[in-house]
């Protein structure tokens, strides 16, 4: 059984890259990293964004013939100045906070995924403000609503409250700026989580919601809402928290959620398909936010992953695109892309890596020990 999953990860991997290699001329990586990454990592200013999607989404819809009419940018735009990761596999729960505070961690955490409670083991946030002694202004989440606002900071005994990440919840700020009975023409924003879409954006206290509004952000009730009616999406809403977010902080260390995807829990092939050309487009938008801040310029470097995969049809006690239930392989064999200065360009690495080598890897760029992680920084990046 062991050989057979190990032979359908393998065999997912070739696919998407036979794929990428066509389609981009991406060459396969044949070295293996020439120098530790914390070597390099001592330069000042260095920034990193990582952007995980909740709802990742299959290769039948991107990285295959078929799918790649819905990732132009991804594929045409970022890809090219990439180093891409053909095969990250999340041995973990298949539910999109548990798997974005494993993410986030390093370690396989165990949490409810639909109860607001803290990672178990120490943050990436935490390594990074407490090791390199930075202030809370200088690492961030951008995430969904759903039981993400613990994601921050763990109960670890050793680190916990006050050395971790800010975390902002977008859909709870436009519910707290939102005047009586004026949710409905907004209620395209507030939906809370689609596996059960119940809308839960009562905040305990209002006045600190809007207080990271005016006092955080610089912004006014009014521009806020302005700027949110202009958006089409909770995850345009996130990035343009993002923005304002860059701008007033620069944070070295963003970490954004985007949730856009898992509509497909609705069962509308239709909207999943949108949700996926909505993410590629913005992770494009992302990287050009980068580009054009001269805080981030030059000295950023972007991980996009997805937290997981989805059913695939063949699977006969899955749901296919709707929902990620089985654990399949298809559910669980990823990717990740990396670029920014220094990252190879137009270079994938096949070898199979762990969700969990992400917090390592971070740790090397910036120079902190991640002692709880499980995984190990990815040889070959740089």
């Amino acid at each position: 059984m062991a050989s057979n999953l190990l032979e359908t990860a393998h065999a997912i991997s070739r696919s998407r890259r036979e794929f990428l290699r066509l389609a981009t001329g991406a060459c396969l990586s044949s070295t293996i990293f020439k120098s530790p990454l914390h070597a390099a990592a001592q330069a000042s200013g260095r920034k990193a964004v990582v952007v995980t999607f909740g709802g990742g989404a299959r290769d039948d819809e991107t990285f295959m013939p078929e799918g790649r009419e819905n990732i132009p940018h991804l594929l045409s735009e970022l890809l090219p100045q990439s180093t891409f990761c053909t095969q990250v596999i999340n041995r973990g729960i298949l539910g999109h906070y548990v798997a974005n505070a494993s993410l986030a961690t390093g370690a396989y955490e165990t949490l409810n995924n639909f109860v607001a409670a803290p990672p178990s083991h120490p943050t990436v946030f935490e390594y990074f403000r407490r090791d390199l002694k930075r202030p809370t202004s200088d690492a961030w989440v951008i995430a969904p609503s759903i039981g993400f606002e613990r994601i921050g900071e763990s109960s670890h005994r050793a680190y916990g409250p006050g050395q971790g990440a800010s975390v902002i919840l977008p859909k709870r700020l436009l519910a707290a700026a939102l005047p009586a009975g004026g949710a409905a023409q907004y209620d395209f924003l507030l939906t809370d989580n689609y596996e059960a879409p119940v809308f839960q954006s009562q905040t305990a206290n209002r006045e600190a919601a809007l207080d990271v509004l005016s006092g955080t952000l610089k912004m006014s009730v009014s521009d806020f809402l302005k700027g949110a009616i202009n958006v089409a999406s909770p995850d345009e809403l996130s990035v343009f928290i993002a923005r304002n977010l860059m701008r007033q902080f620069a944070p070295s260390l963003l970490w954004i959620t985007l949730h856009d995807i898992d509509i497909a829990h609705a069962g509308a092939f239709s909207l999943y398909i949108d949700g996926i050309r909505r993410t590629d487009r913005l992770c494009a938008e992302i990287w050009r936010m980068i580009q054009s801040d001269p805080e981030y310029a030059g000295k950023t470097t972007l991980f996009i992953l997805p937290d997981f995969g989805r059913d695939s049809d063949e699977e006969a006690s899955g749901n296919g695109f709707q929902h990620h239930r089985t654990g399949d392989l298809r559910s669980r064999t990823t990717w990740m892309m990396v670029l920014g200065p220094g990252v190879r360009q137009n270079v994938l690495i096949d070898r199979p890596i762990d969700s969990m080598d992400l917090v390592p890897t971070l740790g090397s760029y910036f120079g902190f020990s991640p002692n709880f992680a499980q995984g190990r920084a990815i040889e070959g990046l740089f």
